[in-house]
């Protein structure tokens, strides 16, 4: 499966993944959202509702940083 990751800013993830910041981002909306676990997957957006929020080391997983 091929990830949309144009939302997503892939310095400022690494940045969190590294400060290891309870961050994650939406994929759909590019919100940032707090108090994420590090894994999660396919969490509630505050911003736009979508079920699109993955945890920044999941987003890294998953290639979202190069």
């Amino acid at each position: 499966m091929a990830w949309d990751f144009s939302n997503i800013d892939a310095d400022e993830v690494l940045s969190v993944v590294e400060a290891d910041e309870n961050l994650g981002y939406c994929l759909s909306c590019g919100g940032d959202a707090h108090g994420c676990e590090p894994d999660m997957r396919k969490g509630h957006c505050e911003h736009c509702g979508d079920l699109e929020v993955y945890g920044a080391q999941e987003l890294l997983l998953m290639g979202a940083c190069g």
